[in-house]
């Protein structure tokens, strides 16, 4: 790492919180719902899910990797130090890829989960990690039925 300690050490304390709010009981339940029952298959399944009344599993993980990714786009967090610490925020980009072009057009929202799609394609060997993060999410989404 070539960061400077101080900024290291913040670094490190600020992904020890983002830590701590993952282990938040709602935030845990909406992630788990993301990895067992989440399964969209197109830009309109996400949407209908994205604007639905029961919602909030889908906005608060999508909202919390964003909030975390923005932390590293905008230069709070070091990213070599991010990358190491997370895996989860790629299997977000990684389900939601696939769609995020239409969804941004369907949504007039161009910038929707920018800052998360910036750190995942900058993170090293990111095509690999997103390829066998979709398998692992494919055979989830078998063993859901969906």
């Amino acid at each position: 790492m070539s960061a400077e300690p101080a900024f290291l050490q913040r670094s490190a304390e600020l992904l020890l919180r983002l830590y701590e709010l993952r282990r938040e009981p709602t935030l845990r339940d909406a992630r788990d719902w993301w990895v067992t029952r989440f399964h969209p298959k197109s830009a309109q399944d996400v949407l209908a899910t994205w604007v639905a009344p029961d919602s909030a599993p889908y906005r608060m993980v999508t909202t919390y990797w964003e909030m975390a990714a923005s932390f590293v786009t905008l230069g709070a967090i070091d990213p070599e130090l991010f990358h190491a610490a997370n895996t989860e925020y790629v299997a977000i980009y990684a389900k939601l890829e696939p769609y995020l072009a239409e969804l941004r057009t369907l949504t007039n929202y161009p910038d929707y989960l920018i800052h998360l799609e910036r750190v995942v394609t900058s993170a090293p060997e990111s095509a690999a990690k997103q390829a066998a993060i979709r398998r692992f999410l494919a055979l989830r989404a078998k063993q859901a039925g969906a």
